[in-house]
């Protein structure tokens, strides 16, 4: 009995000296999955500080319309280009194969059942993948079990699976349709023929991304308000019209018809993009990227893309010159051989004086010292801000942001290719409607960089 006691103390003693090893007793913290704040691919990293926001100087056009303000952002990660045509092209692709593979699974779930078809090689293929799972089965964990038990069911956030199936090819070609059933919903997709001749158009009306939008401002926390979680349920193809409509009485033909679509445009920033759709980009970039990361089993996800503060995107044209006019410095538009240093319309009424008409590749002209292009110029950028003339009065000096969802006019920055060099000035504001597009306006995104570059180096 003696002996038993013995060892049994001594048991205790190592285990309790085992803890005493491990931490001492101190406050250690709890244990969890390391980060590392990954760059994502065609981003580069802005290191963040302190500036002057707003025009240091006064101006011809309105005196002081934005007033000097000192500003300070956190670290953040920003497109080293305007979005591009081929990158929202994706966007637009994923709409349309989960529109496409979801209207067929609908038809298969009933056509099938009605038909008792479900051979290899038809529409069948299409049909949602089957969520049931056997409650006795090895493969169910105690989690699922428990759901089964209790509600009777699974639903696809259960199984951490997706119930359409993206494992099966769509098939675009009429002569490779397996069955009438598939050329049945295949037809719906496309626009009648009487309408565009021989040539098959998808119809862009069935392009609508759906998501839940959150929004809160500054003053809701304050007052304790709940975030806000919208429904939003949007399409997402461009205006292809802008060309026309932005231009009265000007050929612009050859652009409305192959800007988007030609492969020849397909490294140009997107444009006939509103301030909704590109938020709708952000929400979908996100949620590939996250996507991602859950199926690799990781536990953490990444910060969401956005759209830029107009502090921040202030901050990042500055390329960390301070009172620069102009991303690279300035105060001139062309370099010391005479070239210009932007895409803009330097002349009266002359658009090409810089060598380009309408819009350039977004990798074009010298970076600024952040390694961003085309800041200023070629297509003027969205911003989360709403446009408020009065906020630099009102609003904190820390990464300044009005969140406004009731105002629709929404801060745009860096000018474009018809504008005059005035616009093309880092500090410069102007505005449009969130629900408008336009042939000179496109966007690019931001990622929160979480930690600290300074500690983490």
């Amino acid at each position: 009995m003696k002996k038993i006691l013995f060892l049994s103390l001594i048991a205790t003693s190592l285990v309790s000296c085992g803890k005493l090893f491990s931490d001492r007793g101190e406050l250690v913290g709890a244990k969890s999955e390391s980060w590392f704040a990954e760059r994502p691919f065609g981003m580069v990293l802005i290191p963040g500080g302190t500036f002057t926001m707003g025009k240091t100087e006064e101006n011809r056009w309105e005196a002081f319309k934005m007033s000097p303000k000192s500003v300070s952002v956190k670290e953040f990660f920003m497109d080293d280009t305007e979005i591009t045509n081929s990158e929202y092209k994706e966007f637009v692709y994923w709409v349309r194969d989960s529109i496409v593979r979801t209207e067929l699974a609908m038809f298969a779930e009933t056509s099938t059942s009605i038909e008792g078809e479900s051979r290899q090689g038809s529409i069948a293929d299409y049909k949602y993948l089957d969520l049931s799972i056997d409650v006795d089965s090895d493969k169910i964990t105690p989690y699922q079990k428990y759901m089964l038990n209790t509600y009777g069911s699974l639903s696809r956030n259960h199984l951490g699976t997706s119930p359409l199936n993206w494992d099966v090819p769509i098939i675009w070609d009429i002569n490779e349709y397996p069955d009438e059933a598939y050329a049945e919903v295949m037809d719906q997709m496309y626009l009648p023929s009487e309408d565009v001749g021989e040539k098959r158009v998808f119809d862009v009306e069935f392009l609508k991304y759906s998501y839940l939008s959150s929004h809160k401002s500054n003053l809701d926390l304050v007052d304790g308000k709940k975030k806000i979680n919208d429904a939003v349920d949007i399409n997402v193809y461009p205006d292809t019209t802008v060309w026309a409509k932005d231009f009265e009485y000007s050929h612009n033909d050859v652009m409305v018809s192959n800007y988007f679509w030609h492969s020849a445009f397909e490294k140009y920033p997107v444009v006939g993009v509103s301030w909704n759709q590109a938020k709708a980009f952000c929400n979908w970039r996100t949620k590939k990227k996250n996507d991602y990361l859950r199926s690799s089993q990781s536990g953490i996800q990444a910060p969401e893309f956005r759209l830029p503060t107009e502090a921040e995107w202030e901050f990042a044209a500055r390329g960390g010159i301070e009172n620069g006019k102009y991303p690279w410095g300035g105060p001139y538009v062309t370099d010391k051989a005479g070239y210009y240093l932007a895409n803009f319309k330097p002349k009266r009424n002359d658009f090409g004086a810089d060598g380009f008409i309408y819009t350039v590749e977004s990798k074009s002209f010298p970076s600024n010292d952040y390694g961003l292009y085309n800041m200023a110029g070629n297509v003027s950028e969205w911003t989360s801000n709403a446009y408020n003339i009065t906020s630099t009065y009102v609003t904190s000096s820390l990464n300044v942001n009005v969140d406004d969802p009731a105002n629709k006019r929404k801060i745009i920055r860096g000018g474009s290719w018809k504008d005059i060099a005035y616009f093309l000035e880092v500090s410069t504001q102007d505005y449009e409607y969130a629900d408008s597009s336009k042939s000179y306006i496109g966007f690019r995104t931001v990622q929160d960089y979480l930690g600290d570059i300074r500690a983490e180096n």
